[in-house]
């Protein structure tokens, strides 16, 4: 349960008496109180209102149903936070409330409704070093900033070949291209994932097969790799869900005696770890994705690490057009521009300077979901199978198999609290373009049901204990409603 309820702190039924509300509203600090009659939202008091009121001649044993505002300004759980604020221009505090006008939450200047799945944190040195860019003129992909961002990315995963480029997506790309990977070849890849991957395979005109996944890790399965793999199998995409390492040691083995280029999808796992080094470390790259919802951003952009300094090299010209670095203008390949501008890495560099402590913030969160939720019943709750560090990226759990066909029940309960929770990534072999790449006879079950039973529930670096706890309770009460309606 909460610490603390927000709604019973700056709310009273409408038959409370004045001298209550008063109380109330000195013991909140917020100036104000919601009425409300049973669970509905009736009325707002503010203290100006008891005072107005008893100027008029109202005694203190009044009940605030005589006084209170039955005109003001309400919005719907669901309300964009742009909506909210523009609102908040004009009026101090917004009651919010379901579909049955029932309150669950308010915002204030200080305070929003909602408690989103992920944001991100830029109160850093962020606006500095992008003021700096916009002051001395270096705003493209020119200038201290790339370089920068790329050597501290290097020394935090202790790697020593990094390429900055302008999303994950094309990381992927850039990386199967610069490795040599062609028309035709095979890509093993798991079947639960984003479609990242398995875009970047296309766009090479290689080939993605797609693999089950281990139900505790949600990583490819070793055994269905091994089964995977044919004499024209060329590379493998392991991929780090929601922050946990996939089984690199097993994958690494299977990769060198078959001589299989290996790719690491790090775009989730910044500050994990498998054994003792960082993940992409192990693979020939591993690459890494700052979308605004990562645990360190640049608003869009992504980052390689190269084993090889010679791969690097070849990959960084490809990203310039593929133009030589002795020649201007002159084009020794068909390249890409993947370049990250000079303001985008100045954001991560900023970044950088926090993603210790993001990384802690994100691992201290889990551990507080596993106390709140650690005896609802059937729960599969996320931990370090085997000898990793989870870094957590999302908070992702995951229903008992009875309980898969409520799950968006549950969603659906937790909005309406005002929390944003999320259902994880569809299978891949689920949807119509990939369709043609499937093979019939093998067995993606274990994905299937993952993808039907798994919420992420809110994992910003901001998120209070409270928070934690009011995302919990909610939680709690959306299983518990679903277990007695069935």
């Amino acid at each position: 349960m909460y610490k603390s309820d927000p709604i019973k702190e700056i709310s009273l039924q409408s038959n409370a008496l004045l001298s209550t509300a008063m109380k109330l509203i000195n013991q909140n600090a917020q100036g104000i109180c919601f009425v409300l009659k049973g669970k509905k939202l009736v009325g707002i008091l503010t203290d100006g209102d008891i005072r107005r009121a008893i100027l008029k001649g109202y005694r203190l044993d009044a009940i605030i149903s005589k006084v209170m505002r039955k005109n003001f300004l309400s919005m719907a759980v669901g309300s964009s936070a742009g909506d909210i604020q523009k609102q908040l221009k004009k009026v101090d505090f917004i009651p919010i409330v379901n579909e049955s006008n029932e309150l669950v939450d308010y915002a204030s200047q200080l305070r929003f409704h909602h408690i989103p799945l992920a944001k991100p944190i830029l109160d850093g040195n962020e606006l500095e070093y992008v003021t700096d860019c916009i002051n001395t003129g270096w705003i493209s992909s020119q200038g201290k900033y790339v370089n920068l961002f790329e050597e501290k990315f290097s020394e935090f995963t202790s790697s020593n070949h990094a390429c900055a480029v302008s999303n994950g997506t094309v990381a992927l790309h850039l990386a199967l291209v610069a490795l040599g990977v062609s028309p035709g070849d095979e890509v093993v890849l798991p079947n639960l994932t984003f479609a990242a991957p398995i875009n970047a395979v296309i766009y090479t005109g290689a080939i993605p097969v797609l693999i089950d996944v281990n139900k505790d890790t949600m990583a490819m399965d070793v055994d269905d790799l091994r089964r995977a793999i044919t004499n024209k199998t060329t590379a493998i995409i392991p991929v780090h869900l929601y922050g946990h390492p996939a089984p690199m040691k097993e994958i690494m083995d299977i990769a060198k005696s078959n001589d299989l280029i290996v790719i690491e999808d790090c775009a989730e796992a910044l500050g994990s770890f498998y054994e003792d080094r960082h993940v992409g470390t192990y693979g020939d790259a591993g690459t890494f994705s700052f979308f605004g919802n990562k645990t360190i951003t640049t608003g869009e952009g992504g980052m390689i690490i190269f084993k090889n300094k010679s791969t690097l090299d070849h990959a960084k010209i490809l990203r310039d057009h593929g133009m030589s670095k002795h020649k201007k203008y002159w084009h020794e390949y068909v390249g890409f521009n993947y370049r990250m501008t000079n303001m985008q890495a100045a954001i991560g560099v900023a970044q950088m300077e926090e993603v210790s402590k993001f990384i802690q913030v994100k691992q201290a969160i889990a551990r507080e979901y596993n106390k709140n939720l650690r005896n609802v019943k059937g729960v599969q709750l996320p931990g370090n199978f085997g000898n990793v560090i989870n870094s957590y990226w999302l908070y992702t759990i995951n229903l008992p198999v009875e309980l898969t066909s409520y799950r968006d029940n549950v969603l659906d309960s937790m909005l309406k609290d005002g929390i944003e929770a999320r259902p994880i990534f569809i299978p891949i072999s689920e949807m119509p373009p990939y369709k043609r790449y499937i093979n019939k006879d093998r067995d993606y079950s274990v994905s299937t049901y993952l993808s039907k039973s798994g919420i992420s529930l809110p994992s910003s670096i901001d998120l209070t204990k409270d928070d934690i706890l009011r995302v919990s309770d909610s939680f709690i009460k959306a299983i518990d409603k679903v277990n007695i309606d069935n």
